[in-house]
C-alpha cells in the first residue's frame, strides 16, 4: 500500500546534472533532449512497477490522487518554474503528452508560484486531468485555459501562519470562485508547522466543508427548477395537443 515518490524527469536532470543542466539545455540541446528522454524511459519502468504492487502510483506526491474512481498519476514538476514556457515545450512537453495517454488519468504537479505561465502549453496536451496549482497561480486564467481538469488549489504553508482565519477563509472561497467550476476544484495544505495554530487549520477544513454545502444546495436549486421547468413545458405540451 502506498506510492515510492518517484520525483519527475526534470527534478532528476537537476539532482544527476545539477545546476550544469539548465547551460546544457542551450549548449548542448540534443544530448539535454537524449537524457531527459532516458531518464524518462527509468522512471516509466519504475511507475509500471510500482502500479503492479500498489494499484497506484502517486500518493506519496499528493494524497488527493487516490479519492478518484482511477487513481491519478501525478508527475511531479516542481522544477518547471525554473524553465521558461518554450523550454518546456522543447524539451519536456513531449514526454508529458506520451504520458497523458499512457498513464490515463494524468496529472502533473506544480508547486511553484506560476503555473499559468505554462497553461498554453498544457492546453495542447491531449488531455490533462489533474493539475496541483502552486500557491500564486492565476486561477482564472488556468481554468479558462482548462476546463475540464481538475485543480487543486495549493495555499501557502508560510502565508498560512500570519494570515488571520478570516483571511483563510476569505482566501479559499476567493480562490474557489476563481477555478469557476466547484466540482472540478480541491484545496490543500502542506508542510504547515506548529507555528499554524489549530483555530487556521479549523477555519480551513470548515471554510471548504461550508462551501461544499453552498454549492450542493444551488445544485440542488437549480436542478429541482429545471425539473419544474420541464413539468410546465410537458404540460404546455399536452394542452397545445388537446387544443
Amino acid at each position: 500500500t502506498g506510492d515510492v515518490n518517484w520525483s519527475g524527469v526534470l527534478n532528476l536532470a537537476l539532482d544527476l546534472r545539477g545546476e550544469r543542466f539548465f547551460m546544457d539545455l542551450y549548449d548542448r540541446p540534443d544530448q539535454a533532449r537524449t537524457f531527459l528522454n532516458t531518464i524518462a524511459e527509468v522512471v516509466s519502468r519504475f511507475i509500471t512497477g510500482i502500479a503492479q504492487e500498489t494499484g497506484t502510483t502517486s500518493i506519496s506526491v499528493n494524497r488527493t490522487v487516490r479519492h478518484f474512481q482511477t487513481p491519478i498519476c501525478l508527475h511531479s514538476t516542481c522544477s518547471l518554474t525554473m524553465i521558461s514556457a518554450a523550454d518546456y515545450e522543447n524539451f519536456l512537453m513531449p514526454i508529458d503528452r506520451d504520458w497523458c495517454e499512457t498513464y490515463a488519468p494524468y496529472g502533473i504537479h506544480y508547486c511553484g508560484h506560476d503555473p499559468h505561465r505554462h497553461a498554453e502549453a498544457f492546453t495542447r496536451l491531449p488531455r490533462l486531468d489533474f493539475l496541483d496549482v502552486g500557491w500564486g497561480g492565476d486561477v482564472k486564467h488556468l481554468r479558462k485555459c482548462l476546463p475540464k481538469t481538475f485543480l487543486n488549489i495549493r495555499l501557502s504553508p508560510v502565508e498560512m501562519i500570519t494570515q488571520t482565519s478570516a483571511e483563510i477563509r476569505e482566501t479559499i472561497t476567493r480562490l474557489v470562485q476563481d477555478s469557476g467550476d466547484p466540482y472540478l476544484t480541491g484545496v490543500c495544505c502542506i508542510n504547515m508547522d506548529d507555528k499554524v495554530s489549530d483555530d487556521k487549520i479549523t477555519a480551513l477544513f470548515e471554510t471548504v466543508q461550508e462551501l461544499r454545502q453552498h454549492y450542493a444546495a444551488k445544485r440542488s436549486g437549480a436542478n429541482a427548477e429545471l425539473a419544474r421547468h420541464s413539468e410546465d413545458s410537458q404540460k404546455l405540451s399536452v394542452t397545445e395537443s388537446d387544443s
